[in-house]
């Protein structure tokens, strides 16, 4: 792989000079305050300003203050008018432009298609403060505000809809982002390297449209440049039109020999020996090829082509490999240069090193922004992932070549936190990232990690060639904990539990000191043909590192439990799956309180699958096998039910679609059937969340269930009545006291109307 230029190598811009800000303003005030006339650069955000690296526009406006420029914040503006977008006046080089840490549309819409009533990411979780499609109307604004001025396009969303892409929201394919923003160049992944690049060059005094050689980053141009090698894979391989047969020694480029060859006659002596003449081919170099994938129109109106053009981008993510890519919308293409070279871990303590004050922005007072809340203790230590399934968006956006940071880094940032954060308990709530035990776990050969085009490191088994040495993170564990006033260090992000079966070791250290009573992981499903689709490990290595779970859960003496996350409605799942899904949580003893749908988001494979009905992990043609496709309300709604079975709302439908399977056999009360024959004469079904949060409302503690319920989908340890939780003792005492208070009352009641002696109980208040 080709080596960058390092994020700290670059000679600083002029306005170095006014040092670093303690927050990147938002507004003219806090501007003359730091001496400023103007701002080099401003980035609009869809997200509250929170100066913290979990929040792109902080880690992107530092990385440009670090370089020397002045960086202005405009977050969450009112996209009604372009007045919000002149409020720091015009900036001398450009706009960046962000949606924030989200798809806006996921933001907004659940996989229902239904609007959220909150925002995690705006103060007081309120909805409603960014448009739809953030990202292009924010450039539009932009544009309307300072005409002149270039528009610089990153963050998840651009990055995922940088292409023609699928939207499930309008249930069509939709031109690039790039396009419908009028934006002047995209960068998509992580864009520490094009966004320093591009700055730097247009301080020196370059256009924007002659930046076109920046790995990471789209954008337009009418011809494909001199010099250049294309690959044409506009489309599928068929039968068509038989031409006469070349000579296969003719040069093919030369398109004139090639005529005069079409042209040529019978031969009159087909045994006369010729003399071979091999003409010298143009060399074609990855560095100068480009793939030209279906345009934009054909995409938009053939699936099978759209399946095809999503399995070609994803062949070419590998940045030690990929080529450029290019496609054609309407009279213009949209070039796609190369992913960029992964940060090396120097790189990264740079990025995490900045001075951010780790708080949201002084503008919002003491209103909570619920994601910061749920971030502020926690430390990121790596990014990436190798794990390839199909309905994320992760590696498309990140890699799945892993970048690290330094021990010492992530060590100083702990310290960090516990110096200068307020409300520090001792606790950090995550070490992890977007998955927490792929820490320093790389390919054995950089050569071979550079040549590889596979999807996944682990699918449909660990990779040979695949280092699963979890070593350097055991490590990291045991010297975070052993810090003078951390008391706790949660695991929180999604664990690669058939990477961490790899290493006893690691489960060991994990389940003896680092789960806050429960852990969660996501086997998804437990039926090989959705699994196929996620690319995702069986339920067997589910198991296995549940045996191992228990066991070292056993040994500390502790009492923990495993929370299992599933989807319903992926492609590739038949109502079948779904009802052997549903037999094997009931059968060991499993109830989802919060149930998750497959959710089509941009450029990720599994939607390819869900709008074409074709798998791009194989070749696509027009004959090749189809994929299940779950698409209707009806049966979406069918699917939850199974995940829900324990959920008397559901049993109606579920017991008509288990008739209709041929499968009337599981409805009835004993052991083995899933669902009752008769509905309840009332809704006595109370979710496990209004359980945890109510005290109990009846005198009578309820008898133990007869069915132990392991777990919940609650983000709360389960409680003893569903299978052993200490917390039940509590919840005991509640109802016990408020029995005793309900017979209180009721002795004081009878008192004042003279119908009893005077009470002598006094109110219970339960601890």
């Amino acid at each position: 792989m080709q080596a960058a230029k390092p994020l700290f190598d670059y000679p600083k811009y002029w306005a170095e000079c006014f040092g670093p800000a303690p927050f990147l303003p938002m507004s003219r005030e806090e501007m003359d305050q730091l001496g400023w006339d103007s701002c080099d650069i401003i980035i609009v955000t869809g997200d509250a300003y929170v100066d913290h690296p979990s929040f792109g526009m902080a880690i992107i406006g530092r990385l440009l203050e670090s370089q020397g420029f002045r960086v202005g914040i405009i977050a969450q503006p009112n996209w009604q008018s372009k007045d919000d977008f002149m409020k720091l006046g015009e900036p001398n080089l450009f706009f960046g432009v962000a949606a924030g840490n989200m798809d806006s549309m996921i933001n907004r819409y659940t996989a229902d298609k239904k609007i959220r009533s909150d925002d995690a990411y705006t103060p007081g979780g309120m909805a409603g403060k960014r448009p739809d499609r953030a990202s292009l109307v924010y450039s539009q604004r932009c544009k309307e505000a300072y005409k002149h001025v270039p528009i610089v396009l990153g963050g998840i969303e651009a990055s995922l809809r940088r292409i023609a892409h699928y939207d499930y929201w309008q249930d069509r394919v939709r031109n690039s982002i790039l396009i419908d923003a009028s934006a002047d160049i995209l960068l998509y992944g992580n864009a520490e390297r094009a966004i320093v690049e591009v700055a730097q060059r247009l301080s020196w005094g370059h256009k924007i449209e002659d930046i076109t050689d920046v790995r990471g980053t789209a954008f337009i141009r009418r011809d494909t440049p001199q010099g250049w090698y294309e690959v044409d894979s506009t489309r599928i391989d068929r039968p068509g039109r038989v031409d006469k047969i070349i000579n296969p020694y003719v040069n093919t480029q030369d398109t004139q020999a090639c005529a005069i060859e079409q042209e040529k006659g019978p031969v009159e002596d087909p045994q006369e020996a010729k003399v071979v003449q091999i003409l010298a081919s143009p060399r074609m170099t990855r560095d100068k090829t480009v793939i030209r994938l279906p345009s934009m129109e054909k995409v938009r109106n053939d699936p099978v082509l759209y399946a095809h053009a999503n399995r070609v981008l994803h062949l070419e993510t590998n940045p030690g490999n990929a080529r450029a890519l290019v496609q054609k919308h309407g009279e213009v293409d949209v070039w796609f240069n190369p992913p960029p070279i992964p940060m090396t871990t120097e790189e990264m303590d740079y990025v995490f090193g900045m001075p951010y004050a780790r708080v949201p922005h002084p503008a919002y007072g003491k209103e909570k922004i619920p994601a910061y809340d749920m971030i502020r203790f926690s430390v990121n230590i790596m990014r990436g992932c190798f794990g390839g399934c199909t309905f994320c968006s992760i590696t498309e956006h990140e890699g799945r070549i892993i970048q690290n940071r330094s021990e010492e880094s992530i060590i100083r940032e702990i310290e960090e936190i516990r110096d200068k954060v307020p409300g520090f308990t001792g606790v950090i709530s995550d070490l992890g990232g977007p998955t927490a035990n792929m820490y320093r776990i790389a390919c054995k050969s950089p050569e071979i990690e550079s040549a590889c085009r596979k999807p996944s490191c682990v699918f449909p088994g660990i990779c040979p060639n695949l280092n699963t040495d979890h070593s350097s993170l055991i490590q990291l564990y045991r010297s975070a904990r052993a810090l003078p006033g951390v008391k706790k260090i949660l695991i929180a992000s999604g664990l690669r539990y058939d990477l961490a079966v790899e290493s006893p070791e690691y489960v060991k250290e994990l389940v003896t000191h680092h789960v806050g009573g429960y852990l969660k992981i996501a086997p998804e499903h437990t039926e090989e043909g959705p699994l196929n689709q996620m690319m995702k490990p069986g339920i067997g290595s589910y198991d296995k590192f549940k045996r191992m779970f228990e066991k070292y859960t056993k040994e500390a003496g502790k009492e923990q439990y495993l929370i299992p996350y599933f989807i319903a409605a992926h492609p590739g799942t038949t109502d079948e799956d779904m009802m052997n899904l549903a037999l094997w949580l009931k059968g060991n003893g499993f109830r989802a309180d919060q149930v998750q749908a497959f959710y089509p988001s941009p450029m990720a494979t599994a939607t390819a699958m869900y709008h074409s009905g074709k798998n791009p992990l194989r070749k696509v043609t027009y004959k090749s096998d189809g994929v299940t496709i779950v698409k209707s309300e009806e049966q979406r709604r069918l699917h939850k039910a199974f995940l829900r079975y324990h959920d008397p709302k559901g049993w109606p439908m579920l017991r008509e679609a288990l008739v209709r399977m041929g499968r009337a056999d599981l409805i009835g009360s004993g052991k083995d059937q899933l669902i009752p024959a008769h509905q309840p004469a009332t809704d006595s079904y109370q979710s496990a969340r209004r359980k945890n949060s109510t005290p109990a409302g009846s005198h009578k503690v309820a008898k133990e269930k007869t069915t132990k319920i392991l777990t919940q989908h609650t983000g709360l340890p389960p409680r003893a009545s569903d299978g052993g939780n200490p917390w039940d003792k509590r919840e005991q005492a509640k109802a016990a006291a408020f029995a005793r208070n309900q017979q209180a009352a009721k002795e004081r009641k009878d008192a004042a109307k003279g119908k009893g002696p005077k009470p002598t109980r006094k109110p219970v208040v339960p601890r």
